[in-house]
């Protein structure tokens, strides 16, 4: 697939795990963001959406408007900063500590092939649910969705679903054949985190 962006979304209030910034919480020595950041090294640029202070050099950090308005107005905010050509983004939650550089090429490969070639690409868990916010998209469609999602709401993406974002949208489905654990894994609670722990050992 060539050059791809990458837009991490780190924003979110954990409630179900006391408020606290979920994606700076470590797993295996390293917050969950810088570990899903290390995942897209290669990517140019990588974005990362949300109130941060510390983010490793050459990451761009944008604030969703309004703060704390949800995945959609985040994924928003970081396709903002996107040059006009860029034709691939990687848009991933900030909570995936095992995800890899292989997985996000084993997306980028299910993104490349087959006619007609879908919109998106996203890993799917054991149960077959879509991993959205794991997945490789076209800018161009995303750019279509949230602009045809803005003008249903009345011209605000706050509190906006991600499914109502992809409605519509043509996803290919990946389930994960790799080595080691799931990649889309993410961490809601204290007992994801600890579960994770151990997988990152």
């Amino acid at each position: 697939m060539g050059t791809y962006a990458a837009v991490v979304l780190a924003g979110g209030a954990a409630r179900r795990m006391g408020g606290v910034d979920k994606p700076a919480l470590p797993v295996g020595g390293r917050p969950m963001r810088d570990r899903v950041l290390a995942a897209v090294a290669d990517a140019t640029p990588r974005v990362l959406v949300g109130a941060v202070d510390a983010v490793p050099a050459g990451v761009r950090v944008v604030q969703e408007d309004p703060p704390g308005g949800g995945p959609v107005a985040a994924a928003a905010a970081g396709l903002a900063l996107l040059a006009p050509d860029t034709t691939v983004v990687a848009l991933l939650a900030a909570d995936l500590p095992l995800l890899t550089r292989a997985a996000i090429g084993d997306l980028l490969n299910h993104l490349g092939q087959g006619e007609p070639q879908p919109d998106g690409a996203c890993f799917v868990d054991g149960d077959g649910r879509r991993q959205s916010l794991c997945g490789v998209w076209r800018v161009a469609a995303l750019r279509a969705a949230l602009h045809r999602l803005t003008v249903e709401r009345g011209g605000t993406l706050s509190g906006a679903p991600v499914r109502a974002l992809l409605a519509g949208l043509v996803v290919r489905e990946v389930a994960w054949s790799g080595e080691g654990p799931p990649p889309w894994f993410d961490c809601d609670t204290d007992e994801d985190v600890r579960r994770a722990e151990e997988w990152a050992r």
